[in-house]
């Protein structure tokens, strides 16, 4: 039986790290085998292009090359990793997949909605997210959280982009969940640690009670 692929989504300071951890120890607790993974990244390939990309290395060469490398990353994390997962049916965790390609490089990077499709179709075959949920938060917010874990490696690539950028990715993120409702589910990451994964493992558990009453 096929596994669950379960993507996290959201701008920067949102949460998405601490809620996959936690969830990954409370479906494991429950017995379940589980693989937790983030883009990019997860497979050595992929590490290696994650340096680059958050580093800035490639961004003078354009974002287009960007979402070219971040697709190369998926493939090989979508080849080594996830889909032998759900292929022996454990539940994959993923922080950031196919929708921040779409909102970082595409609605807010200008990479051409053609080309965005096009490396989607190519990249995530059959392993697009059964799940995916949108960590929704001001961006004001999301920035200054981040900024508390920065520390002395400063912000990313992304992290240190203008605050307009951020309300755009927002916005986008949005759209996205608003056209595909029943993949996507918002939780509102504004409320405290606690109320935050209580909303985690309401939406988990409904997902879990369809899947079982479609059996």
């Amino acid at each position: 039986m096929r596994g669950h692929f379960i993507t996290f989504e959201g701008g920067e300071g949102a949460g998405k790290s601490t809620q996959i951890k936690r969830l990954a120890k409370k479906l494991e607790d429950d017995g379940h085998e589980v693989v937790v993974t983030r883009e990019p990244g997860g497979t050595t390939g992929a590490e290696a292009v994650r340096h680059v990309v958050l580093s800035g290395a490639a961004q003078p060469f354009g974002t287009e090359l960007e979402a070219v490398l971040f697709a190369a990353a998926r493939a090989d994390n979508v080849r080594e990793l996830i889909k032998p997962a759900l292929a022996r049916g454990a539940i994959v965790l993923c922080d950031r997949f196919m929708d921040s390609s779409r909102v970082y490089q595409g609605a807010s990077g200008g990479v051409s909605s053609n080309m965005m499709d096009m490396l989607e179709r190519a990249v995530t075959e059959d392993a697009r997210p059964d799940l995916t949920l949108l960590f929704d938060l001001s961006p004001e917010e999301g920035l200054k959280r981040a900024a508390d874990v920065w520390k002395d490696d400063g912000p990313d690539r992304y992290e240190s982009e203008a605050l307009a950028q951020q309300h755009i990715r927002r916005d986008a993120y949005l759209a996205i969940a608003k056209a595909e409702p029943d993949r996507c589910k918002i939780i509102d990451a504004s409320k405290t640690l606690r109320t935050v994964s209580k909303q985690v493992d309401r939406v988990i558990d409904n997902f879990f009670a369809a899947q079982a009453v479609s059996a």
